[in-house]
C-alpha cells in the first residue's frame, strides 16, 4: 500500500520545473547549460518594487498578519487593472493568491465537484490537468496544433461538450504555444459558454506580453453574459519578472470570491506582505520597464524562430504572445542521433540536455508528442548559443 494518498499519489511532477531542476544541478556542476526550460523572465524585478519591499521589511506594520484576501490597497489595484480590460469589478471580487497556480487551485476547488467535466485546449499547460484531477474533475481534452495558430474553434468545443461539462479552461497569450485568440475568436468562445451555463476560469497571465498586430481581449468583458460564471486567474511574475515573489490573484463573482477566500484562510492564510507591497508598486508604479522587457521578448522570438526553422528536422510557427515557442521537431522522429533511435519529443529533449547541454520541455508535458516547448525568456546571447548547438547536434540525425 502507498504511503502517500491516492490522491496525492495520482499527481504527476510538473515537467517544466523538473527540466530547470535538471539544468540548474548541471550547471552548479560546472557544465555549460543553457536552459529553455522555465518560464522566467531573465531581468531583474523593478526597482521600484524592490523599494517597496525593502521599506515593508522595516515597518513592523507589515509584519502582522493581513486579511486572507489580500492588503485591501493591493486588492483595490487588482480591481482597477482588471476593470481597466474592460470588466467593471470591485475589490471584494479580488482574492490575492500565492502565485498563479493557488488562484487556479482555489478555483477549481471551489467549483469541480466529483464526475465535473473541464474542457481544456492541448498544447495545454502542466498544472492544469492535473489540478483538475486533483479535485475529482475530469478534463476533456480538445487537440489543437500549428495548422490552426495552436486555437481551438466554437464547434470543437461543442463537440467536446456533454451534459457533465462544468468548465473550460481558457488561456490566451497560451503556455506554451505563445497564441494569440483574436477578439472576434474570444467573444465567440465567451458567447459560447454563457449560452450553455458553463463556467470559464481565463488565465491572463500573459496579457501584457502580446506582439506586432496581435490583441489581447478578456473573456468577460467581451461577453458580459459569461462574467457571472468566470473566473479570472493572473498575477505579477510574468509582466513584472516577479516569479519568486509569490504574487497572483482570482478576480469573480463575489460568492465565489469569498468560498475561496474561506478555503484559503486554512490553507495558507494570506500571501507574505513583504512581496504584497511590492506588487502594489510594480502595478502602480512607472511602467517603462514593461514596455523595454516586451521589446527585448519580440526581438528574441524573431531571433529563436528564424534559428529554428534552420534547424534539421524542425518547423516553428512564430508566436504572437508570451515568451515561448513550439516548434514541432516530428522531422526527428525515427531517425538515429548519437547512437540512439528518437522515438519521441521526449527522446529528443533527453539527447539535447545530454548531448549539447540544451534543456528544452517536450512536448509530452503539454499533452502533444512531436514538439517541444523553448523559453526565450532569456538573452539573445544564450538563444544564439543555444540553438546554435541543437543545430549541430540535430544535424547528425538520420
Amino acid at each position: 500500500m502507498s504511503r502517500l494518498s491516492l490522491r496525492v499519489a495520482a499527481i504527476a511532477e510538473s515537467a517544466t520545473l523538473a527540466v530547470d531542476a535538471k539544468a540548474k544541478a548541471l550547471q552548479a556542476a560546472g557544465k555549460p547549460v543553457i536552459g529553455f526550460g522555465a518560464g522566467e523572465p531573465d531581468f531583474p524585478t523593478p526597482d521600484h518594487a524592490v523599494a517597496a519591499a525593502e521599506a515593508a521589511a522595516r515597518d513592523p506594520k507589515a509584519h502582522k498578519y493581513t486579511p486572507a484576501a489580500g492588503l485591501p490597497e493591493l486588492r483595490s489595484a487588482i480591481a482597477a487593472a482588471t476593470s481597466a480590460n474592460g470588466l467593471d469589478v470591485g475589490a471584494e471580487q479580488v482574492i490575492v493568491t500565492n502565485g498563479g497556480k493557488q488562484a487556479i487551485f482555489n478555483t477549481i476547488a471551489a467549483l469541480i465537484n466529483p464526475g465535473d467535466e473541464v474542457i481544456l485546449q492541448a498544447p495545454f499547460w502542466v498544472t492544469y490537468p492535473e489540478v483538475v484531477t486533483l479535485f475529482g474533475g475530469v478534463p476533456v481534452v480538445v487537440m489543437s496544433d500549428e495548422s490552426t495558430g495552436y486555437r481551438v474553434s466554437v464547434a470543437e468545443l461543442e463537440a467536446a461538450r456533454t451534459p457533465r461539462t462544468k468548465m473550460l479552461i481558457f488561456v490566451s497569450p497560451s503556455n506554451p504555444t505563445g497564441a494569440v485568440y483574436s477578439p472576434a475568436e474570444v467573444k465567440a468562445i465567451g458567447e459560447w459558454a454563457a449560452e450553455h451555463g458553463i463556467w470559464v476560469m481565463t488565465d491572463e497571465i500573459y496579457q501584457n506580453l502580446v506582439y506586432g498586430t496581435a490583441e489581447f481581449a478578456s473573456l468577460p468583458a467581451l461577453v458580459p453574459a459569461a462574467a457571472e460564471r468566470t473566473i479570472i486567474v493572473s498575477g505579477v511574475a510574468k509582466t513584472y519578472a516577479m516569479t519568486g515573489w509569490r504574487v497572483g490573484w482570482m478576480v469573480g463573482p463575489a460568492d465565489i470570491i469569498k468560498g475561496a477566500t474561506n478555503l484559503q484562510s486554512h490553507m495558507t492564510s494570506n500571501v507574505a506582505n513583504v512581496s504584497q507591497y511590492a506588487a502594489l508598486a510594480a502595478m502602480t508604479g512607472p511602467q517603462d520597464v514593461v514596455a523595454d522587457m516586451l521589446a527585448a521578448f519580440d526581438r528574441r522570438r524573431h531571433l529563436i524562430v528564424d534559428l529554428l526553422n534552420n534547424t534539421n528536422g524542425v518547423t516553428c510557427p512564430t508566436p504572437e504572445g508570451a515568451f515561448y515557442a513550439y516548434p514541432s521537431v516530428k522531422g526527428l522522429i525515427g531517425k538515429a542521433l548519437r547512437g540512439r533511435t528518437i522515438d519521441s519529443s521526449l527522446t529528443v529533449a533527453d539527447i539535447a540536455l545530454d548531448e549539447a547541454l540544451v534543456a528544452v520541455v517536450p512536448g509530452e508535458a503539454f499533452g502533444t508528442p512531436g514538439y517541444l516547448r523553448i523559453s526565450y525568456a532569456t538573452s539573445d546571447e544564450n538563444i544564439i548559443e543555444g540553438i546554435t548547438r541543437l543545430q549541430r547536434l540535430f544535424a547528425e540525425a538520420e
